[in-house]
């Protein structure tokens, strides 16, 4: 039976896009035939031979130790985003990231990246890489609210990368207050911008149509969107875009910025817009919150893309796929 170590950077438990793939990942693997063993950061304590997948985040624990290893261990590196690329980092903190990056890459197999743009970048720095994005569950087509109003959500922690005092700002200039917004997601991983978040939204005036509901369980979320009548997301980036996938999956229409997979996930079933063009944005949740003819053609536009979605045991059987082509290099 093939054996693989998941190397990860924290309590895989933890509701992350990060976390949540990797522990899909494991789960997709062990039905596909694997054992999986998920480790912390100390590549000394496997044995020689050990296929090590270490998520690209556990670099800043492991360090430079991975090029002690990479002869007896047959390391391959899962990259959701590049170390240096995450948004808010200093220009020293990022160039510290890339260099340990760029260190760690030619020690590896193997690249395994979890969106399309990461894949391109990887292998222009020439690392032989395997493209496996994140998959779906699928769900129930969301019925809606019931009432006047426009009910909006938002999943992602409030954390700097994810925008939401961008999408505070476009929607308070909304001519329409026929809307209310929940923002599903952590406010404790990145305290200062929750803060500052929830402050924004009170020097706007939307205290009142505006929910932040903290990190929500599988169900509760699931309930979240099923009275939902439209996602928004104002990210800055992301590799791929798993809350959008899910929105999409509920065959909500969509109104997010052009980040990761968006314009792929999404179809005709929303609105893509640029990050840096904010009045786009506010253009686009005033159509979506004050037509509701075109919120029933994204609606359809949805469903349809709905279909396209990779499940998640598609997308494990990709991974096992790369990871086998490794086992087979010996």
């Amino acid at each position: 039976m093939p054996h693989v170590a998941l190397i990860v950077p924290g309590d895989v438990e933890t509701r992350t896009g990060g976390y949540i793939y990797d522990k899909r990942m494991a789960e997709g693997l062990r039905a596909h035939g694997w054992t999986v063993d998920i480790r912390q950061p100390d590549l000394a304590a496997l044995g020689d031979g050990t296929i090590a997948l270490v998520d690209g985040l556990a670099l800043l624990a492991l360090g430079d130790t991975v090029a002690r290893h990479a002869r007896r261990l047959r390391i391959v590196l899962l990259i959701h985003l590049p170390l240096s690329l995450e948004v808010g980092l200093g220009p020293a903190e990022a160039a510290r990231r890339d260099a340990l990056e760029r260190r760690a890459m030619p020690c590896a197999r193997m690249a395994i990246a979890t969106g399309r743009s990461t894949a391109d970048l990887l292998a222009a720095r020439g690392a032989r890489v395997a493209l496996v994005e994140p998959g779906t569950d699928p769900a129930p087509v969301a019925r809606g609210s019931i009432g006047d109003g426009v009910a909006l959500v938002s999943v992602a922690a409030l954390t700097i990368g994810k925008g939401h005092e961008a999408l505070l700002t476009a929607l308070a200039a909304v001519p329409s207050r026929g809307w209310s917004l929940t923002c599903a997601g952590s406010v404790d991983r990145d305290p200062a911008t929750a803060a500052r978040t929830r402050s924004t939204a009170e020097t706007l005036g939307l205290g009142g149509r505006v929910t932040f509901a903290g990190e929500l369980d599988d169900r509760t979320l699931a309930a979240l969107y099923d009275r939902s009548d439209a996602f928004v997301c104002a990210s800055l980036r992301e590799t791929y875009g798993m809350a959008i996938a899910e929105a999409i999956a509920r065959a909500l229409p969509v109104v997010t910025t052009d980040v990761g997979a968006a314009r792929q996930i999404v179809g005709a079933g929303g609105i893509v817009v640029r990050p840096d063009a904010p009045s786009e944005f506010v253009d686009a949740l005033t159509r979506v919150i004050t037509d509701p003819d075109l919120r029933a053609r994204l609606r359809d536009g949805a469903g349809t893309a709905r279909e396209r979605l990779t499940t998640w045991e598609q997308a494990s059987r990709t991974m096992a796929d790369a990871l086998a082509a490794v086992e087979t290099d010996g």
